[in-house]
């Protein structure tokens, strides 16, 4: 993909003092619910109000949308205030109707990224608008997904573009209701430093506690914005009621964010960095001659077991040494989550070793 600076126009053009925020409930609900909740946001740093208009849900019988209506209200709500409006869409005839109603920023959902049959054919109703498109992860922590959806509406002349990084879903226990995998969107910047990055933390941590630290992690990790669930009354919202917060719960948190420097010019800090970033490359030197060695281990175990003719998994032994992991890491100020998360991987490798092994004519 060639032109790719041309990603961070439409974001340099609103020539914001702060991170991007669009902010605005899960679901349209009512036109009063829309407009109230758009003039409590027109005097903060939001600058794009948005609104849910079909909500598919996983299962059905749930709230899933005013429908078509509720542009009226979204165009009602940009009239009285100024903003920028925004709402998802999920086929052609949703594009449809958002163009005719002058939407001014559309984003396709994670159920939506998943499909490239869907995605191309939202890209072919695009054809020959400038609006922006964002464009959320998909379900599952898949990049070369994502990254095919970005592929597919540039291909169609839509440059405009932007993503928006909500969290995966997972069937491991974690305190997030899609767990972040920063790591994802990083690697998609490292293909397009210059696409707008959002960070969407209602999805993220399903629960409006844990929202400020989302946002301050995303900042951190140089993201352009936030796109916030926000209502006036988040308890007795139609649709995601715990993971929303109130138009003043965004003010002072928009307050208390620290928007930190990309880099820092002073000799004493570089040389500081300099000698920090020098002993992380000793401490990986040393982490990968252990771990080579660790699956030498593997390998003599994998050729002994094949001597035994016994199996490679050893559920006992596995479960020991996770639970004696987590408890050392918890000592050495190691999460939980990563333990599992580099001790599944070490115990994935062994595995492979061992097969190999065990294989081998």
């Amino acid at each position: 993909m060639e032109n790719k600076k041309e990603f961070r126009t439409w974001l340099d053009d609103m020539q914001l003092s702060h991170p991007l925020v669009i902010a605005g409930p899960c679901s349209a609900e009512t036109e009063a619910q829309v407009l109230q909740i758009a003039h409590q946001l027109k005097d903060t740093d939001a600058t794009v109000f948005r609104a849910g208009i079909w909500k598919p849900r996983t299962r059905p019988g749930n709230f899933e949308g005013v429908g078509t209506v509720g542009l009226q209200w979204l165009q009602k709500a940009k009239q009285e205030t100024g903003m920028q409006i925004a709402t998802e869409v999920a086929n052609s005839n949703h594009v449809e109707a958002a163009l005719k109603h002058d939407v001014d920023i559309l984003w396709l959902g994670a159920r939506t990224t998943v499909s490239p049959f869907i995605v191309q054919e939202i890209a072919e109703a695009l054809k020959g608008t400038d609006k922006i498109v964002l464009i959320k992860n998909p379900i599952n922590p898949d990049l070369p997904l994502w990254l095919g959806a970005v592929e597919r509406l540039y291909t169609s002349n839509i440059s405009k573009l932007g993503v928006i990084h909500r969290g995966f879903s997972t069937y491991e226990k974690s305190k997030y209701r899609n767990n972040p995998e920063w790591q994802i969107p990083i690697d998609l910047k490292n293909h397009f430093p210059d696409l707008p990055l959002l960070c969407d933390p209602s999805h993220i941590g399903g629960r409006r506690n844990l929202i400020f630290d989302i946002c301050q992690t995303a900042l951190d990790l140089n993201f352009d914005g936030f796109m916030v669930e926000t209502h006036f009354d988040p308890d007795n919202a139609w649709s995601d009621a715990k993971q929303q917060i109130t138009p003043d719960v965004l003010v002072q948190m928009m307050i208390d964010l620290k928007v930190r420097k990309k880099q820092a010019a002073s000799e004493d800090y570089l040389f500081e960095l300099h000698k920090l970033r020098a002993n992380i490359d000793v401490l990986d030197d040393k982490l990968l001659g252990m771990l080579g060695k660790r699956m030498q281990v593997a390998d003599s175990i994998g050729q002994l077991k094949k001597e035994n003719n016994v199996s490679i998994l050893q559920t006992n032994r596995w479960n020991e040494i996770l639970g004696k992991m987590i408890l050392q890491g918890e000592e050495k100020g190691l999460s939980e989550e990563f333990i599992l998360k580099i001790y599944k991987a070490i115990h994935q490798e062994s595995i492979n070793h061992q097969k190999k092994v065990i294989n081998k004519n």
